[in-house]
């Protein structure tokens, strides 16, 4: 079983070896996924934990014994076709590569499964198209989790205005 966690670090508690911990005490795997830390101040480290399911409850009480803060990935990441112009942006931040731009079709695929709701996506989106839904059943069900691609060079129908030409293949 699989857990993603945002572990918030004390200054007393940046020098511990957390993850060696993790993999000796309690035969949990960690994957750093993103991390913030430096001597002497807080951190953040964002962890995929991997287990069974009572080292991973055993090894989240350890942590929260050794004075760190815990919180578990709120939700789920969700694109909103109709902002979204497939610019790539978002991809190109994706530590786990379930954002992917297609460059031949020119269009964004998202894989939900891949997704670690480390949440890096969303400021780099200069549309704001990207969210994170707390409650994924309150998220809107048409919401696709990959679009297909269109024809290369094609411009999205939801904006031809916005590109300054007409929807379809490119005149080129």
């Amino acid at each position: 079983m699989k857990r993603r966690l945002t572990l918030h670090f004390p200054r007393e508690a940046v020098h511990q070896p957390i993850t060696y911990r993790l993999a000796v005490d309690f035969d949990v795997a960690a994957k750093i996924l993103r991390a913030q830390v430096a001597p002497n101040q807080l951190g953040t480290m964002v962890v995929e934990l991997s287990g069974d399911i009572d080292e991973l409850d055993a090894a989240e009480l350890w942590l929260e014994r050794q004075g760190l803060g815990i919180n578990r990935a709120p939700g789920e990441i969700h694109i909103d076709p109709l902002r979204c112009v497939d610019c790539g942006i978002c991809s190109s931040v994706c530590p786990s590569g379930a954002l992917q731009f297609e460059p031949v079709a020119q269009r964004l695929h998202f894989e939900t499964a891949r997704c670690l709701v480390c949440e890096q996506c969303i400021p780099s989106c200069p549309l704001t198209a990207i969210a994170l839904v707390l409650d994924p059943r309150t998220a809107d069900p048409a919401l696709p989790e990959s679009r297909s691609a269109a024809a290369p060079g094609s411009v999205p129908r939801r904006y031809p205005a916005r590109f300054g030409r007409r929807p379809g293949p490119s005149p080129l």
